[in-house]
């Protein structure tokens, strides 16, 4: 897929010049550079599901891109509230989304 990323920005500087980070979501390697959310590497990528919607399934993805609407959750070493927009990528840093949860398997849990 054809990277959707800005190569060159008259602020944040040219992409060429930044470290790749590799990372992993849904055990599919991709590369980040340094200082990448989550959400902006994935996007950068042509990722646009983190999740499925707890009661209907529904596709989520990156909304606010903020950290105040939470649709984008996901799991990263067991961790179920993982706010991709918020979170830096990491070297290997293995990320998975919770298309296979359940209602039931978040039940006194945190959502």
């Amino acid at each position: 897929m054809k990277s959707m990323r800005v190569n060159e920005h008259p602020v944040l500087g040219n992409i060429e010049e930044q470290q790749g980070v590799n990372f992993y979501f849904n055990g599919k390697r991709y590369i980040a550079y340094e200082g990448d959310t989550i959400a902006s590497a994935l996007l950068a990528s042509g990722v646009r599901t983190l999740r499925k919607h707890e009661d209907k399934a529904s596709p989520r993805g990156i909304y606010c891109n903020i950290g105040h609407c939470f649709e984008c959750r996901v799991i990263i070493d067991g961790e179920r509230t993982v706010r991709a927009c918020l979170t830096t990528v990491e070297e290997n840093m293995k990320i998975e989304s919770n298309a296979t949860l359940s209602p039931t398997s978040l039940k006194g849990g945190s959502v």
